[in-house]
């Protein structure tokens, strides 16, 4: 598994359920990537369209395969309402190392509640050993002869 920086873009949301019945819905996102936890700010008032274009940055090691984003509705003097939630596999961003704005699965307790729109980026660790010293022997490029 890779060792490395994850950069999560979170774009916007759409279609989402409304979980406010007066008002429009203040959304935010919780994303979790193992025991790392890290929220969005409030789209105020933008109800079940909000957009973020916010970026976080996540240290990914050993197990990492996935970021789970759970959206919620921001209320004040009660508990914030969980709207739901999308979970982001990792391997495609692992192998192509940057994936474009895409649509992820908001579902709660089942039942589809919208998109989440999310774009990966994943910069592996430099120098991490894996039991053996790599050497460089040049190439066509580094050689001397001129042809």
């Amino acid at each position: 598994m890779p060792h490395g920086t994850l950069e999560v873009v979170l774009v916007s949301a759409k279609g989402l359920e409304d979980t406010d019945f007066l008002n429009s819905m203040d959304p935010y996102v919780q994303f979790t990537c193992r025991t790392q936890d890290q929220k969005s700010n409030i789209a105020s008032g933008q109800g079940t369209t909000p957009e973020w274009n916010e970026t976080f940055i996540f240290n990914v090691s050993e197990g990492t395969t996935e970021i789970k984003a759970k959206i919620f509705d921001k209320d004040v003097g009660t508990e914030d309402d969980p709207v739901g939630e999308a979970t982001i596999p990792l391997e495609p961003v692992f192998v192509e190392g940057d994936i474009p704005p895409s649509a992820y699965n908001v579902v709660k307790d089942g039942e589809f509640k919208g998109e989440i729109w999310i774009a990966l980026s994943f910069k592996p660790s430099e120098n991490r050993s894996r039991g053996y010293e790599e050497e460089s022997y040049g190439g066509w490029k580094n050689s001397e002869a001129s042809y």
